[in-house]
């Protein structure tokens, strides 16, 4: 998949990286805190949020269930919900852009009220399978016409009327599965339970709580663990304050530990356990990441982070850390580029259902730089040591392999072009801007 009017970018070596890193808010608490707000009676304050493509794509769809959604300055967004329940069918189909997120948490939250909505979004997001979500949506009385056996978009998802509680069990390792099932359990009669093997993050769990849903969460004997939701919920607006992006962090994080002579202050950052996988493991890999912590309203942990250059060595990443860290592996690739020895990273099945196949993404980027790698199965093996670089990446439309690879190309021996950047503003539109304050060399190019 290419977008038709690329911008490719290059990035090359220039001295260290120093200053302040306002990362923006986080994408995931950014889109739940919205579709909370419209399914809550009264009025939700919120400040914080993202103000990127995704976002204004799920806060469009929103208005379009009667919802009333008004930007009120930067990051300061105010909501008036309908209640629970009270949706109404959308006039015209929604178009969720590049909205994974945002589209299969939205079709959770209308699955259990009798209307129907028709979903859509751009080339990418019409690509990814929505079967995984909608088929568990099955055990409401959801029904859906979608493109083939995944499911792709159009998708036209008709409500169940009459909704009872549930028991499903969720095999994926998908935070958004999960939410979907949540969010569709709030206008089911009764006391729904949700299992999950792995423990996925959990905003949507703790979100629902600071909006005065009945949930409760019980570890499971066989590991991962048990929510229980009480139907026909009353939500009530409250106040969010939306915690900057630890997925976004991840970039200039990684970018500091590499580049010599490297120091970087990032503020207010997301430190939801479930969301530090990357941390930990550079941590555990020799990063100097300094962490001072506190807790928001909404009972997420946050922290002020001061990150320096450091040697990095490998280090074997177990399977069951991915899913606190599954965003994060194509810049934890990057790094273990750099780090000496070799980096194993196992169980990364995830990471073939993203924006693109990004694990095949991430070999095609580090073998187009002279990086040594092995994929076994579902791992990721990565050689350290000097990085050539002079290679020019195939982003296929994703983001998070643009950023990763200008990552790369700021510490490598010679500079890293990525073939376009253009789709990078879906999640963070400011990177450009915020690399380059902090001392980043980016030069456009044309490739032909």
């Amino acid at each position: 998949m290419h977008n038709p009017n690329p911008a490719p970018l290059s990035a090359r070596r220039n001295g260290p990286l120093q200053g302040i890193a306002q990362v923006p808010g986080d994408k995931s608490i950014s889109q739940r805190a919205l579709i909370l707000g419209a399914l809550a009676e009264g009025e939700t304050r919120i400040t914080g949020l993202l103000e990127s493509g995704d976002v204004h794509s799920t806060a469009g769809a929103l208005r379009g269930f009667g919802a009333e959604l008004t930007a009120q300055g930067p990051g300061r967004w105010l909501v008036r919900g309908t209640g629970v329940g009270n949706w109404q069918s959308p006039k015209r189909e929604l178009d969720f852009g590049n909205s994974g997120t945002g589209s299969r948490l939205v079709m959770g939250a209308m699955a259990t009220t009798p209307i129907t909505a028709v979903f859509t979004g751009d080339a990418s997001l019409r690509s990814r399978p929505m079967a995984r979500v909608v088929q568990p949506l099955d055990a409401f009385g959801v029904t859906y016409e979608g493109q083939g056996p995944k499911a792709l978009m159009p998708l036209t998802l008709h409500g169940a009327s009459d909704a009872k509680a549930v028991t499903v069990h969720v095999a994926a390792a998908s935070a958004q599965v999960k939410s979907a099932l949540l969010l569709a359990a709030l206008n089911a009669e009764g006391l729904s339970w949700i299992s999950q093997d792995a423990l996925t993050r959990d905003h949507t769990e703790k979100m629902l709580k600071a909006f005065g849903a009945e949930i409760a969460v019980t570890p499971r004997t066989a590991g991962g663990e048990y929510i229980s939701v009480k139907g026909r919920a009353k939500l009530r607006g409250c106040e969010v304050e939306v915690p900057r992006d630890p997925s976004s962090a991840a970039f200039a994080i990684v970018a500091a530990l590499l580049v010599p002579g490297s120091e970087v202050f990032l503020p207010s950052i997301l430190m939801n356990p479930r969301r530090t996988g990357l941390i930990v493991t550079l941590s555990e890999m020799g990063a100097k990441i300094e962490q001072r912590l506190r807790l928001s309203e909404g009972g997420e942990l946050i922290g002020d982070l001061v990150v320096r250059h450091s040697e990095l060595k490998g280090v074997e990443v177990p399977a069951e850390r991915a899913p606190s860290m599954i965003d994060e592996y194509p810049v934890l690739a990057v790094a273990a580029a750099f780090a000496q020895g070799k980096t194993v990273m196992r169980g990364l099945e995830e990471l073939r259902v993203k924006e693109s196949d990004r694990l095949e993404a991430v070999a095609r980027g580090l073998k187009a730089n002279g990086v040594r790698y092995e994929i076994a199965g579902d791992d990721l093996i990565v050689e350290g040591g000097p990085v050539p670089g002079g290679g020019t990446v195939a982003t296929d439309m994703d983001h998070r392999i643009a950023m990763s690879f200008l990552t790369m190309g700021l510490a490598s021996d010679k500079p890293v072009t990525v073939d376009d950047v253009a789709m990078i503003a879906t999640s963070f539109p400011e990177y450009q801007d915020l690399m380059r304050g902090l001392g980043a060399e980016f030069t456009e190019r044309s490739i032909g």
